[in-house]
């Protein structure tokens, strides 16, 4: 839990729009002093507020994450199928008072289930309790997977808190089933360094990626602020920072 809150409250201020409020705050308490500098650090930071709240500049940076889709069945033949953890909902009233799959995760168990019924292999699911939970991530996933979609789930790490975890503790979960090359279920825009990790662990990864970042027609309304255009390049600073960190940590693990 200790962990969880200290690498997520260090993200709130090193993504937007908390870096750009740290560098608005900034220009604000200089402005008596150096008032030429002040001013242009809220310029630049209310610039860039406003521009990574813009659809047309959200759409591009998620969709640079993102490899054209290959179907997976056409691939070379994996051993399982391997769905990531996504987040939860929390004591959710339309299911009797208990945690189930958010928006996120459902998107992702919900193209296992496809896979499985396409290709038949067994099914692992990985996600923790970063918040101290009572019920692992693992477990709500294997409900929803077998209650909700009728798929069985052979299984369940529960103990994970990051990606690099899930991949590690997925790896010494199946490695004695001889389970080496897997199907990768995870968003596309998330694949890159969910499918480093999970190499980086021992795996032979087969990429299954779903919900592509796509748009319709172009408007005016792609080049206004938007709260989800916002998130959506939040997402984008998330995923960079975080396969630099992890290539970090590898490198340096590597050489010791």
């Amino acid at each position: 839990m200790a962990t969880w809150l200290i690498t997520n409250t260090l993200a709130a201020f090193l993504l937007p729009p908390g870096c750009l409020l740290l560098v608005t705050a900034a220009g604000l308490l200089l402005l008596n002093r150096r008032k030429a500098l002040g001013i242009a650090l809220v310029a630049v930071s209310w610039a860039g507020l406003y521009a990574l709240s813009m659809p047309i500049i959200a759409t591009a940076l998620l969709r640079s994450l993102e490899q054209p889709y290959t179907d997976p069945a056409t691939l070379t033949s994996g051993d399982a199928i391997v769905v990531l953890g996504g987040g939860r909902y929390y004591h959710a009233p339309e299911y009797g008072d208990r945690d189930t799959a958010n928006q996120e995760l459902l998107v992702r168990l919900r193209y296992g289930a496809r896979l499985y019924r396409a290709l038949g292999k067994p099914m692992l699911v990985t996600g923790g309790s970063p918040r101290s939970d009572a019920v692992a991530e693992g477990q709500v996933m294997k409900q929803v997977l077998e209650q909700d979609f009728n798929v069985p789930v052979r299984w369940v790490e529960s103990a994970s808190r990051t990606t690099a975890e899930n991949a590690t503790m997925s790896y010494a979960l199946v490695r004695d089933a001889g389970v080496k090359s897997v199907y990768l279920v995870t968003h596309a825009w998330h694949m890159a360094r969910a499918r480093d990790a999970f190499e980086r662990a021992g795996f032979t990864v087969i990429p299954a990626p779903t919900l592509f970042t796509r748009e319709g027609p172009r408007t005016i309304v792609d080049f206004l602020p938007n709260a989800t255009a916002l998130q959506n390049s939040g997402i984008y600073f998330h995923e960079t920072i975080g396969m630099a960190w992890y290539r970090f940590k590898f490198l340096l693990s590597s050489r010791s």
